[in-house]
């Protein structure tokens, strides 16, 4: 494989961003919780990863725009409709995996 160029290489990754952020829109039925128990990430953390990229070029990005931006909507409007309870099975992994987040 060649090398892309530095810029190349920043919109391959801008693109790569926005094809995971997409498919976790669409893939409502996954909850947050499941995706920090199985891969240590979930989309809150895509919006802080955001936020902080955000403060570390000085612009004014706030944490509701930042999950606004992951969530396709408001968090709270994202929660209302598609965030359920987390299970005692689930709440149970989520301590396993803890200490690795």
């Amino acid at each position: 494989m060649t090398k892309p160029d530095p810029q190349t290489e920043i919109e391959l990754q801008a693109a790569a961003f926005r094809r995971l952020v997409d498919h976790l829109k669409t893939r409502t039925d996954v909850q947050n919780i499941d995706l920090m128990n199985m891969a240590g990430f979930c989309r809150n953390c895509l919006s802080n990863w955001y936020l902080d990229a955000a403060g570390e070029r000085g612009l004014d990005v706030t944490k509701d725009e930042s999950r606004e931006a992951v969530y396709g909507m408001p968090y709270e409007e994202w929660k209302a409709k598609y965030q359920s309870e987390a299970s005692d099975e689930q709440k149970k992994a989520f301590e396993v995996a803890k200490p690795n987040h």
